[in-house]
């Protein structure tokens, strides 16, 4: 089982889109996924199909231990499994203050469906606080979506800052998986520019595929379902289904299907 923490505090980059996209094109690919909505908003959870205020079970009970992963996990409809979450999430952060080793509160629920899952997804929150610290000290890598945008660079620095602190001090392994493009327009002079930037400090990191500007990736969410189920041909299916298969491609899967154009760049 390999863990993928989405994170970028910055908000309104995708960050959610790729988490339940991801999700779906991983089971889509075959792989038994799991989605974890780390988000108070719960909005992986609604644009996964599962109606957030009509789950009995949530995350915020199993980080406090009052039940398990496997009692509080609910099937979508997109065939990938979700660990849903609304606003009493938000009280998690509070009610965890006296708990020993509140870190690993996240890490130590996983432990128990290790043999369920070849992939965790967890969205994150847009803000560096313990839930984050949850998520990425039970993560393997870090998936950044990030638009190639003016004030893009400073709060992927902040997020690298923390990447660091985590690593030093509560999770050795984890490391950056995949900087992804999202929103991404090429004709843009501003876009080009800081996408040459990110390449060139972060090198392969950031993979071939973009996520484009796409209204069916905007409505997906409206309709509980991830796009490559709402619109599957069009560009922004076809671009989340690219992204599975690089990052597949890069865990040593290879997925037999032709490559879409899918406004990849070199």
């Amino acid at each position: 089982m390999k863990i993928f923490a989405v994170a970028n505090q910055k908000g309104g980059v995708g960050k959610t889109s790729i988490a339940v996209n991801l999700s779906a094109t991983l089971a889509h690919y075959g792989q038994r996924s799991l989605l974890i909505d780390l988000d108070p908003q719960g909005n992986a959870t609604t644009g996964s199909g599962i109606d957030k205020n009509g789950v009995a079970k949530t995350l915020y009970g199993v980080l406090l231990g009052e039940y398990s992963v496997a009692e509080a996990r609910v099937r979508a409809p997109s065939h990938y499994d979700v660990l849903p979450a609304n606003r009493e999430l938000a009280g998690a952060e509070i009610e965890m203050i006296d708990i020993e080793r509140r870190e690993f509160r996240l890490k130590q629920a996983l432990a128990a469906v290790t043999a369920d899952y070849d992939f965790v997804v967890i969205d994150c929150p847009p803000a560096l606080n313990m839930l984050t610290v949850n998520a990425l000290t039970a993560a393997d890598a870090v998936i950044i979506p990030m638009q190639c945008e003016y004030y893009a660079l400073e709060g992927l620095s902040d997020l690298v800052g923390t990447l660091k602190k985590v690593k030093a001090n509560l999770n050795p392994k984890i490391e950056i998986e995949a900087l992804i493009r999202t929103m991404y327009d090429p004709r843009s002079s501003l876009t080009n520019q800081v996408s040459d930037e990110i390449k060139s400090h972060f090198g392969d990191k950031v993979f071939d595929t973009v996520i484009p500007r796409n209204i069916r990736i905007a409505e997906a969410p409206s309709y509980g379902q991830p796009v490559i189920v709402y619109d599957p041909s069009s560009k922004g299916a076809l671009a989340h289904l690219a992204f599975a298969r690089e990052l597949l491609g890069r865990q040593g899967i290879t997925i037999a299907e032709p490559a879409e154009n899918t406004e990849a760049i070199a």
